[in-house]
């Protein structure tokens, strides 16, 4: 069958099988229950009321999606650093980099978010049509100047690319945008299109009402025009990388065992609920009504006669809870191993074919990050006949040697924002050999409250004087 402008190439296809999990996992318990079966699995024999009940019920342990707020939180708990090389005034546009509101660091910190959960994204350097508008002048008058458009990797749908002077470039650029237009005189709709990418021109695509004997709807020509660029303004940034415009999610182990979590902690709620009501047993007491209470007795004739609560041995329930904490903890891990330094190469062979020696991979995802950050820069110095765009820098001074400190690392963190209790951390810390097991947190916590009355004295005293 004959591909249309909206269809996914296979490249984008394979990359996209991932994406459905992150977007649940991100979206929370709402869009977890949402899913229904997909990640929550109804039991066979499962009663369809039941089931809905167990899925309304449900909470998702959020370790996923802390774990990529976390990690990037820790390159941008600095302010990003614009180099002395970039021009004056693209230094003022990065104030506002979007057209939207957002600076250069926040921008950078969405699309570090977006290339960590869903393994990549890109930078769009777009100018606005500057309709009548004849000199360079008038534009700078009117505000027309180039801007950053964080391009989604759900967005993508295909491309084209030829090797130019040793350099693979794109020749051709597909994404899907949704644009708001008014309808009727208050209301607004949404409208589904797509833009091609050429160097030196775009067309825009929309479906029409025409479709063809499948009911496969016709996407036709909307909008097109030329630009004075001679490329394709668009910067790819990647996670973790597996081929040009290609990558995958560098936490999607995490992602399944979160949904593991998901499934394992809904199991672990219904043989609760069930060990939490126990069941009236009564053995030959006859027709006689029973009645149960403080200020009641039950009688029987038949020497066999008993009644009793049958309750559950919460062995099972022990063994699941200890099964839900293991896995806490191995997904702490996993989202840890992104901020481990890798060993130091043996060889220069090694040194020659491994330029990421003595990093941690968040640290290499950064410097990819400023990498397509000074390209875009350097696109949007060429749209307006710059000389260059300059270079910026990204706070990456967070690499830890062991995985035990790594995980200690986010944990902390979690702790600073409130997600994490004092207690915990402590424990955790101390499990990991960094505090004495011989400290005890109730004694910790009396010194650590009497450390807080001494520095508040102190402050007191140092504001008198």
């Amino acid at each position: 069958m004959t591909s249309t402008v909206r269809d996914q190439t296979p490249a984008v296809e394979t990359m996209a099988e991932d994406y459905p999990i992150v977007a649940a996992l991100l979206g929370g318990t709402t869009a977890m229950r949402k899913a229904g079966s997909t990640y929550l699995p109804q039991w066979p024999n499962e009663d369809d009321d039941a089931y809905a009940n167990r899925v309304k019920t449900a909470t998702l342990f959020p370790a996923f999606g802390r774990t990529c707020e976390v990690l990037t939180g820790k390159p941008f708990s600095k302010p990003v650093t614009l180099g002395e090389d970039v021009p004056p005034r693209i230094v003022e546009w990065c104030d506002d980099i979007d057209l939207q509101g957002h600076n250069l660091h926040a921008f950078a910190a969405a699309v570090c978010f977006h290339v960590i959960s869903y393994g990549m994204c890109g930078i769009l350097v777009d100018f606005p049509n500057a309709g009548a508008l004849r000199t360079k002048a008038e534009e700078v008058a009117a505000g027309v100047r180039p801007y950053f458009v964080h391009i989604h990797a759900q967005s993508i749908l295909g491309w084209r690319a030829e090797r130019i002077n040793g350099v693979q470039t794109l020749t051709q650029f597909r994404f899907l945008e949704v644009v708001s237009e008014p309808d009727g005189e208050f209301g607004e709709k949404e409208v589904e299109q797509v833009r091609v990418l050429y160097p030196g021109r775009w067309q825009v695509w929309r479906e029409s009402e025409k479709a063809d004997a499948s009911g496969k709807k016709d996407w036709v020509l909307y909008d097109e025009g030329e630009t004075t660029l001679q490329k394709i303004p668009f910067v790819p940034v990647y996670g973790r990388r597996t081929g040009f415009m290609q990558a995958a999610p560098p936490l999607v182990e995490l992602a399944h065992m979160n949904v593991e979590h998901w499934q394992s902690k809904s199991d672990q709620q219904t043989i609760l609920h069930i060990a939490r009501v126990p069941i009236l047993f009564a053995k030959m007491l006859g027709d006689n009504p029973i009645t149960v209470g403080a200020a009641t007795a039950v009688k029987s004739d038949d020497p066999e006669g008993d009644l009793k609560f049958v309750e559950h041995t919460g062995q099972a329930i022990k063994a699941g809870s200890d099964e839900l904490l293991a896995l806490e903890d191995r997904m702490r891990q996993v989202g840890a191993e992104l901020l481990v330094i890798k060993p130091g190469n043996m060889t220069v062979a090694h040194t020659v074919a491994d330029n990421e020696a003595g990093m941690c991979t968040l640290q290499r995802i950064i410097q990819d990050l400023e990498d397509a950050t000074d390209a875009a820069l350097a696109l949007a110095a060429e749209w307006v006949k710059e000389p260059e765009g300059g270079h910026i820098e990204i706070f990456n001074d967070f690499g830890v040697a062991s995985l035990a400190e790594a995980s200690l690392e986010l944990l902390r963190d979690m702790n600073v924002d409130g997600t994490f209790s004092d207690e915990s951390l402590f424990a955790e810390a101390q499990r990991r050999g960094v505090i004495s097991p011989e400290r005890k947190w109730e004694d910790e916590k009396l010194r650590i409250k009497q450390n807080a009355v001494k520095v508040t004295a102190a402050q007191v005293q140092i504001k008198d004087t």
